[in-house]
């Protein structure tokens, strides 16, 4: 099978919409990711800025995986992080090498924007993506927590 790793930009709206769709499906979030989905103009300037990723997997015709990540400018040194925010293969194309394609990729997009570094979170218990995510990098263990704005 072939798949096309492709960066979107400000053109690929109708593209970037699937890539909500199937992260909708994968996390079993439908209504999270489309029932208050942000306007085509929203989504056109985020893909046309300079501090958001998305990438596409493209496999016979089809949006099967893709990527959403933030570039995050340092305060302490000129250089950038990269934030992955979502990461998800439809159900039918994983265990192909498909997430493993979409964090290379990144990896070269993280050199041109001069990221020292790409970082994403793991839930506990989700052995495989966890598994993957050690094998192109260093593990941390790490607290989050959420904070809402009052």
């Amino acid at each position: 099978m072939n798949v096309l790793i492709q960066r979107l930009g400000q053109t690929e709206l109708p593209t970037f919409q699937l890539l909500l769709d199937l992260f909708g499906r994968a996390f079993a979030e439908e209504a999270e990711y489309g029932d208050h989905r942000p306007s085509a103009a929203y989504l056109t300037d985020l893909l046309a800025s300079d501090g958001f990723i998305a990438m596409v997997a493209v496999a016979e015709g089809n949006v099967v995986g893709g990527l959403a990540a933030y570039v995050l400018k340092k305060f302490e040194q000129e250089r950038s992080e990269i934030y992955v925010y979502d990461l998800a293969v439809d159900q039918d194309f994983r265990r192909q090498g498909i997430a493993t394609a979409l964090l290379k990729q990144l990896q070269l997009e993280a050199s041109k924007v001069g990221a020292h570094v790409i970082f994403i979170r793991a839930d506990q218990g989700d052995e495989p993506a966890i598994a993957l995510y050690e094998s192109l990098g260093t593990r941390e263990e790490v607290l989050h927590f959420d904070i809402p704005p009052k």
